[in-house]
């Protein structure tokens, strides 16, 4: 029989906008989630998860990008070429949205 591992944990009070509380509120009311502290945990593994992901990204093709760059400045577009070619996408995803995206 395997015996679950508790984490220690700490009581914290935090003040929420009305809108925070009344999902948290309908989550456990739903039976999403078995209490307001389970959706606040889940909450915070998603943040933690993206902060990894958003640092990975930095890491893996910015910084990359910033060498290359910082290597060979030919390689890099003016922010004229960057606006419009940013530009050029938007009128072309305008044109084209995908499915479920709004109109």
């Amino acid at each position: 029989m395997r015996i679950p591992m508790t984490r220690p944990t700490k009581q914290l009070s935090i003040t929420l906008p009305i809108e925070m509380v009344d999902l948290i509120a309908s989550k456990v009311r739903t039976g999403e989630y078995a209490s307001e502290s389970e959706v606040i945990r889940h909450g915070l593994r998603m943040l933690m998860a993206h902060d990894r992901a958003v640092e990975n990204w930095l890491q893996s093709e910015v910084a990359v990008t910033y060498d290359t760059i910082k290597a060979d400045p030919s390689k890099a577009i003016s922010p004229a070429d960057l606006r419009a070619r940013l530009a050029k996408l938007r009128t072309w995803t305008t044109a084209h949205p995908r499915q479920g995206d709004p109109k």
